[in-house]
């Protein structure tokens, strides 16, 4: 038990990390008149060809292509401004809670009826094309370990190319396969998450003490762990070589892992991020530091190293390439992400610790609720449970009501909180 508390704790402090990148990456994009332009440039097909088929007089097909070519052909108002809302719960989620808001993308789009396979495909590029604008020179990959990063970047590069055949292969095999298979890795990481989380919160609050003190370590970003765990002892004294020396900063002439330690390492965060649509790094941040030993401040670095390429290489070669991704959604998600993440960053300021993890314990929760209360109707379809296609849909539609009004609820709050604190933020100077 106190292993996987200490492995959801590494786990969220990955998350942190990954909200902390997309933070600088949205702030870089706003503060860029380049980016911004350039944000302009990649929408610009998408008005023009609204504007095209609204004036046209023949309609255009749904679909391109059938079962191996996913992808909508064209976009409707609705489904651009949806997409917007999706983006700009899950920025808000990113910048107030401090975790990556991925975890909500997918369950979100799979919950509207977007096929498993293209929500994960779309959400990818969302992740790449903010990556892109937001520069890859970032000033964290001082931090980072080249050694560690390109032998791991080994690794993840291969589990992204499996993950994503594997993904292909039973969409191609049964689309109700495909997203059964998604929908079962999000109810098992996220039940995890989910547990944790609230048990996390609800011991906080019977004692505001330890909760005062947690909130001083820093939420928002990953403590220092300089000291190499037990699991990172054993495997550092495996001589298996190539072997790699890194934080020679940390350790007196630095430590020492196998090369295939991190390849292995960087094929199961690959594998991970294809799979399930997200950057990785609440995989990378307890792998490492856990795992292999690797300090935190070094583990931060390769873990923005990686989210950059292993998301881009799996986007494009995985999804793109073969018509699973949804283009319209990816920039619609990408305007209100870029939005969300400013304003969930400045509500931190003026609400108390405890509630944003309260909220971070509801939103994983919501996700886990959603996709836990859509796999029965998924395992009938594949004929593995009994049970009335009347109560497998009602449990998919309370699943949706659930998470929708959860997600809604925090939504209205933060952008609440925000508007009624506005003259004291502005006094702040943010």
């Amino acid at each position: 038990m106190n292993q996987c508390r200490e492995f959801y704790r590494l786990m969220l402090q990955g998350s942190h990390a990954m909200a902390r990148w997309e933070l600088e990456m949205s702030t870089n994009i706003l503060r860029s008149r380049k980016r911004q332009a350039l944000l302009f440039l990649m929408l610009l097909p998408i008005i023009i060809g609204g504007i095209a088929i609204a004036a046209g007089d023949g309609e255009l097909p749904s679909l391109i292509g059938g079962k191996s070519a996913y992808m909508p052909s064209h976009y409707t108002n609705a489904i651009f401004f949806a997409s917007i809302f999706v983006g700009l719960c899950a920025g808000l989620i990113t910048g107030c809670i401090g975790a990556g808001g991925g975890f909500i993308i997918a369950p979100a789009l799979m919950s509207v009826g977007v096929k498993g396979i293209l929500a994960v495909g779309t959400d990818l590029f969302h992740i790449f094309a903010k990556a892109i604008m937001g520069s890859v020179l970032h000033r964290k990959l001082g931090n980072i370990s080249i050694s560690l990063a390109v032998t791991f970047l080994v690794g993840s590069l291969i589990g992204a190319t499996l993950g994503g055949m594997l993904n292909r292969y039973l969409y191609d095999l049964n689309p109700v396969l495909s997203d059964m298979f998604i929908t079962t890795v999000y109810v098992f990481i996220l039940g995890f998450l989910a547990f944790y989380a609230m048990n996390d919160y609800l011991r906080a609050r019977h004692s505001e003490k330890a909760a005062a003190k947690k909130q001083s370590e820093n939420p928002q970003g990953p403590a220092e762990r300089e000291a190499i765990p037990p699991m990172g002892k054993r495997l550092q004294a495996i001589n298996v070589p190539p072997m790699l020396t890194f934080d020679e900063g940390v350790t007196p002439g630095g430590r020492k892992i196998s090369a295939l330690f991190l390849v292995i390492s960087g094929l199961i965060v690959g594998l991970a991020a294809a799979i399930m649509g997200v950057g990785g790094g609440f995989l990378t941040f307890p792998i490492f530091v856990y795992g292999l030993g690797v300090s935190s401040m070094t583990t931060v670095g390769t873990d923005i190293f990686q989210i950059v390429f292993t998301a881009g290489y799996s986007a494009l070669s995985q999804y793109a390439l073969f018509g699973f991704v949804f283009y319209t959604l990816a920039m619609g998600m990408l305007i209100g992400s870029l939005i969300g993440v400013q304003i969930g960053s400045l509500v931190t300021k003026v609400v108390p610790g405890i509630t944003i993890r309260g909220f971070f314990a509801v939103a994983v929760s919501a996700g886990f609720i959603n996709r836990a209360f859509a796999l029965p109707q998924k395992l009938v379809s594949m004929e593995y449970i009994t049970l009335s296609k009347e109560a497998g849909a009602m449990l998919n539609t309370i699943g949706n009501v659930l998470f929708f009004a959860a997600i809604t609820a925090f939504t209205v709050w933060v952008l609440y909180t925000f508007v009624i604190n506005f003259k004291e933020l502005k006094k702040g100077g943010h």
